[in-house]
């Protein structure tokens, strides 16, 4: 069982993982945030995840909301809520442990995850569902929380997928593409593009049939046929 810790209190990922170790469990990754974790779901792909609710900037079920649904582990939440402020959520996790974890309490969580190894979890209960309006990107040493209403275009790369804003600055994010189509009002033009439809300024057809799209700050976002035609219905362009 491969699993990795997202907590921002060391301290208590220190003693989950010595808890965990005492049961013969791998750790193979640890994160301090949820843009950390989500870089170590995407690196390390651990079939479990025992994951901080309460963190700063983005919480542990925020973080639920921006994972690929195709990519998701087993999540068990872990959390300084008292009992009873558990129980909305009871029914629609995997599973869940309080804070401070005690070892009896872990064992049984492990035999449930023995148990489930395989299986498709589903979050979408828990996770928040309205669109995202500020997504994650890595800059530099910091973690900036980007407006979507400042992304012109989205690309993907062998290196990842990178937000392009209106001044052609390029902000790697760890969310796949799937997510950012599923879960923003960006919209799929290209198989590794999607654009941002508020800032598409002009389509300019091209020869194959396939077309630009020139966005509001001046930049070129290629569609393919594949494509074109859904665009030009969202935008309400009927020829």
């Amino acid at each position: 069982m491969r699993v990795i810790l997202v907590d921002d209190e060391p301290l208590a990922r220190d003693e989950l993982r010595n808890l965990l170790l005492a049961e013969g469990i791998e750790v193979v990754g640890e994160a301090s945030n949820a843009i950390e974790g989500m870089q170590q779901i995407n690196q390390s792909r651990p079939e479990v995840v025992f994951l901080d609710i309460q963190m700063p900037r983005i919480s542990g079920l925020e973080m639920v909301a921006m994972l690929d649904p195709e990519r998701l582990p087993l999540i068990v939440f872990v959390t300084a809520f008292d009992e009873h402020a558990v129980k909305a959520f009871e029914e629609h996790a995997f599973d869940y442990l309080l804070k401070p974890v005690e070892q009896a309490r872990l064992s049984k969580t492990l035999s449930r995850l023995r148990k489930s190894m395989g299986s498709t979890p589903d979050y979408s209960a828990l996770a928040p569902q309205q669109l995202l309006k500020q997504l994650p990107c890595h800059r530099h040493d910091r973690i900036v929380l980007l407006p979507i209403d400042d992304v012109e275009y989205v690309t993907t790369r062998l290196s990842g997928v990178y937000l392009i804003t209106r001044d052609g600055a390029e902000h790697f994010t760890e969310l796949t593409l799937k997510t950012l189509e599923e879960k923003t009002k960006l919209l799929r033009c290209h198989r590794q593009h999607l654009v941002n439809p508020d800032r598409i300024a002009e389509i300019i057809h091209q020869e194959g049939g396939g077309a630009d799209l020139l966005t509001r700050a001046g930049l070129n976002v290629p569609v393919s046929r594949r494509f074109l035609k859904s665009v030009k219905e969202f935008l309400g362009v009927l020829v």
